[in-house]
């Protein structure tokens, strides 16, 4: 049997990324993928390779501010935390997966 596919939709890796970071103070990389993958129930997994590139895409687009830190195993990392700004942008992405989730419901439904 096929191992069942968790890729994530293309344009959802912000609004994860963005909402996970709303419900918390601070993060770091790996406790934000982490997080999705528990909430998730292991249904989806971030890649490192899809999450760097993303955290500083939206940190050079002003959605979070990231600061250095010592993590809780004494190492370094770089901590997130939702702007104002990226409060905002979650909302429109909320907004956009809303309407998105709509119309595929629309087209399951159509026989």
């Amino acid at each position: 049997m096929p191992q069942p596919r968790n890729d994530i939709l293309q344009g959802t890796l912000v609004l994860l990324v963005l909402r996970t970071l709303a419900s918390q103070k601070r993060m770091h990389g790996y406790s934000i993928t982490a997080r999705i993958q528990q909430i998730s129930g292991d249904l989806l997994r971030v890649e490192e390779g899809s999450l760097y590139p993303a955290l500083h895409r939206m940190e050079q687009a002003g959605w979070i501010r990231g600061e250095w830190d010592v993590t809780d195993k004494n190492r370094d990392a770089k901590f997130y935390v939702l702007t104002a700004k990226g409060a905002g942008q979650l909302a429109r992405e909320e907004q956009s997966w809303a309407r998105l989730t709509r119309g595929v419901r629309r087209v399951l439904r159509y026989t």
